[in-house]
C-alpha cells in the first residue's frame, strides 16, 4: 500500500467523521462561499430536500393505492 491510500483506508475502517473534521469542513465551506451566500445555500438545500421527500411520499402513495383497492374488492 502506498501512503496515498492510507487516509482512504482509515475512512473505510472507522467510517465516522469526528467533530474536528466537521469544523474543518464548515470552515472550508465558509471560505469558499462567504458568509452572505451561506443562508441562500441553506435555503436551497432545504427546499431540495423537502421536494425530494414530497416526491418519495407521492410515489409511496401511488404504490399503496392499488393495494387498498384490492383489499376493498376482496371484502
Amino acid at each position: 500500500m502506498t501512503k496515498s491510500n492510507l487516509p482512504f483506508i482509515n475512512i473505510l475502517m472507522f467510517g465516522t467523521i469526528g467533530w474536528p473534521e466537521i469544523i474543518l469542513l464548515l470552515l472550508v465551506v465558509l471560505l469558499l462561499f462567504g458568509a452572505k451566500r451561506l443562508p441562500e445555500i441553506g435555503r436551497a438545500l432545504g427546499k431540495g430536500i423537502r421536494e425530494f421527500k414530497k416526491s418519495i411520499k407521492g410515489i409511496e402513495d401511488e404504490l399503496e393505492e392499488p393495494e387498498k383497492k384490492v383489499e376493498k374488492e376482496e371484502k
